[in-house]
């Protein structure tokens, strides 16, 4: 599905059924240097129990025009004017590492257009090292290599789908960002300092997924938060790093389903 937001083409998987707004919204948000396509089992599920879905391409990023937003507030306000040009009054928000940060501040700002966020690899703040935002920058297959060392558990084998070679399908998939667009998003990440104020002002019932191998943003980084939402429960996924969504969708989809269904 392609929607114009702000004068800009944007694609947006719907899980294979053609976009209802009449329906309860639910909006997927990938993270640094992803698509849409991270998402690939759960908004299917979702598209085909009760829920419209819409699984962007943010900005600059996958097959959406533009160029990507340079912080974590523009990139929540995008959020509100996608829901208008979508036909939406009030969705739901599933966001995953920049994703989750954006969800957080987009139901801060907009508290009547968001019914739930779920959280995925979450921490406020998420601070990003200096070597790997100069490799973002200056050198950005070594920070490619860097994000996938440290974002998948599984390493060889142990993947839930037979054959599958995890690191390499995550490799493959920040290769085809557009450049520049990872040192964006890392210091969209690095640079918001506001998480914690945004997430008293949160109204909304609120998750928290959490890997418990994520060496991106460990368990022990999601605390503060957790503490300063008002409305939180926590879900924990074995046998998985940052990269959650791949490494254990069907847990990953578990934990979403218990929340929103």
């Amino acid at each position: 599905m392609e929607l114009i937001v702000r004068d800009t083409k944007i694609y947006a998987y719907t899980g294979g059924k053609t976009f209802d707004p009449q329906k309860p919204a639910l909006v997927f948000l990938h993270g640094a240097a992803n698509d849409h396509t991270v998402w690939g089992l759960q908004s299917r599920y979702f598209a085909n129990h009760g829920y419209s879905v819409l699984a962007v391409d943010l900005p600059g990023h996958g097959r959406s025009g533009g160029e990507p937003l340079a912080s974590i507030g523009a990139l929540a306000d995008w959020v509100a004017d996608l829901l208008d040009a979508a036909g939406v009054e009030k969705a739901v928000l599933a966001g995953h590492s920049m994703g989750s940060l954006t969800a957080l501040e987009a139901a801060a700002r907009h508290p009547g257009r968001i019914g739930k966020i779920a959280l995925l690899g979450s921490a406020v703040p998420m601070a990003v090292s200096e070597q790997l935002l100069a490799a973002a920058k200056d050198k950005p297959e070594k920070a490619y290599r860097m994000i996938n060392q440290w974002s998948n558990a599984q390493g060889l084998g142990g993947n839930t789908v037979p054959g599958a070679w995890q690191p390499g399908a995550s490799l493959a998939l920040m290769r085809r960002a557009r450049a520049g667009s990872l040192f964006v998003d890392l210091s969209n990440c690095n640079d918001y300092q506001t998480g914690l104020e945004a997430a008293a002002k949160v109204q909304c019932p609120a998750l928290l997924v959490i890997a418990k191998r994520d060496l991106m943003t460990p368990p022990r980084a999601a605390g503060d938060l957790a503490k300063a939402l008002k409305d939180v429960r926590k879900a924990e996924i074995d046998g998985a790093g940052h990269a959650m969504m791949a490494e254990q969708p069907d847990r990953v989809l578990d934990a979403l389903r218990a929340f929103l269904l």
